[in-house]
């Protein structure tokens, strides 16, 4: 995931001490959201400081994606002792555990991704990582700079919370620990599109898939969730435009890319502002231009990089079309020629409305309702998205910012979740996993 600034859309409330308050909220009444509450709180406060423990150890342990082999050992391992039918390598270093409840019933799934990024920690926490490897052939640092050590350890602590409470389910949990969520290594495949490729959901299709993602910039206790498109899709493009090479003093003898490639920059930003209806969300950015040896030289060549993001595929398709049209159309009035490149990303993450709409009561009753936020949609993307598309799925996200304490945003060096939102998300988690299955069990 990429940086935003939270405050811009959300809502920010202070909550050191509604963390605690929310884990002694009394329990509602049996089918109403939340009727387990009481039961889930009691076991979060059983497991907490094992949990907590794991998030310390694949903090201070980061493995980028397809690499995660100590963080699956680790996860693997706690489901194994739980009980849990488990499946180790999925997509090169995923875990899948499956827990079957006491009653039959239909399949909810969890997931959390366990890869960290090549970024270099600068936080002063006790676990902060210190480790190094090689990344794009060059030494880096590497951490757990979006948090994905707290999305696996909740993930853990969710798992020994249902497993207390499994004779109770009528149905199934499957847990999806994922790898490569940011990206595989150059060559490779990885991520939620090749566990989908390898089966993760063969033979236990979910009826529902839901996951969290901390957010560094919202106070501890508070959940920001979207209904709808909630996260971008991400495009990749990079355009070559090609000229005759001259001395800078005769440019009529050659044909000059970089005033043309400076004609598509600026052409492109009108396809959100003219091309797009106002309402399509999408930004067009180029993000690198590279081009010329010397100031006295028109070169030959000019390379445009960038990105595109947006919130459905109908918007990538006509941007797609619209930057086709407009480099040609300024290459052949400027007499070069260019080539063009797009590469289709992740799509978009779309949050089911239904499913949200169903579910916000639950998460209501087990946070109080002061705590739970809708908030804007954000041009970031997740691959969450991949297995959104087969099921219906919701992906909110959790405050991890402790009172009194600042952060950077993720994917910072500074970037610091505190332990304190791990009660949070287990308890969301399992009164919404809980719940669900309740819903399905009614309409049965």
């Amino acid at each position: 995931m990429q940086n935003r600034t939270a405050a811009k859309f959300f809502n920010m409330k202070s909550s050191a001490s509604a963390v605690m308050a929310v884990l002694l909220l009394p329990a509602v009444t049996l089918a109403q959201p939340g009727s387990y509450d009481q039961t889930i709180t009691a076991a979060i406060r059983s497991c907490e400081e094992t949990i907590i423990a794991a998030r310390h150890q694949i903090h201070a342990n980061p493995e980028l994606g397809n690499r995660e082999f100590e963080t699956a050992a680790l996860v693997a391992g706690h489901l194994t002792a739980l009980g849990l039918e488990v499946r180790t390598g999925v997509a090169h270093t995923g875990v899948v555990g499956i827990l079957r409840g006491g009653k039959p019933g239909p399949v909810v799934a969890l997931r959390a991704d366990m890869d960290a990024l090549p970024v270099t920690e600068e936080t002063d926490l006790p676990f902060r990582s210190t480790k190094r490897t090689t990344y794009n052939d060059r030494e880096v640092g590497v951490m757990h700079a979006c948090g994905h050590d707290i999305h696996t350890s909740i993930l853990m602590g969710v798992a020994s919370v249902l497993t207390d409470l499994k004779e109770e389910l009528a149905g199934s949990v499957l847990f999806i620990f994922q790898p490569a969520e940011e990206g595989s290594p150059a060559g490779e495949s990885g991520g939620a599109s090749l566990m989908i490729e390898e089966g993760v959901f063969e033979g236990v299709e979910p009826s529902a898939i839901f996951a969290l993602h901390i957010d560094p910039q919202v106070p501890v206790g508070d959940i920001i969730y979207t209904a709808g498109p909630a996260l971008a899709a991400s495009d990749g493009f990079s355009i070559t435009v090609t000229g005759k090479q001259t001395h800078a003093a005769r440019p009529h003898t050659g044909i000059d890319p970089i005033v043309m490639a400076a004609q598509v920059v600026l052409a492109l930003q009108t396809i959100p502002s003219r091309t797009l209806d106002p309402l399509d969300s999408c930004v067009v950015t180029v993000g690198m231009i590279h081009g010329g040896e010397r100031s006295n030289i028109i070169p030959e060549n000019v390379r445009l990089t960038g990105t595109v993001r947006s919130y459905s595929d109908d918007v990538r398709d006509t941007v797609e079309r619209r930057m086709t049209e407009i480099v040609e159309g300024i290459t052949k009035a400027g007499g070069g020629s260019y080539q063009l490149n797009y590469s289709r990303g992740l799509p978009p993450t779309i949050n089911d409305p239904a499913l949200v709409r169903s579910m916000i009561p639950t998460l209501q009753a087990a946070l109080g309702s002061d705590h739970v936020i809708e908030g804007a949609p954000w041009m970031a993307s997740e691959d969450f998205s991949y297995y959104a598309r087969l099921v219906p799925g919701f992906i909110f996200f959790l405050g991890s910012l402790k009172e009194g304490t600042e952060s950077g945003d993720l994917h910072n060096p500074s970037m610091r979740a505190d332990d304190s939102a791990i009660p949070v998300g287990i308890r969301a988690l399992s009164n919404l996993v809980i719940d669900r299955l309740m819903m399905e069990e009614r309409e049965r």
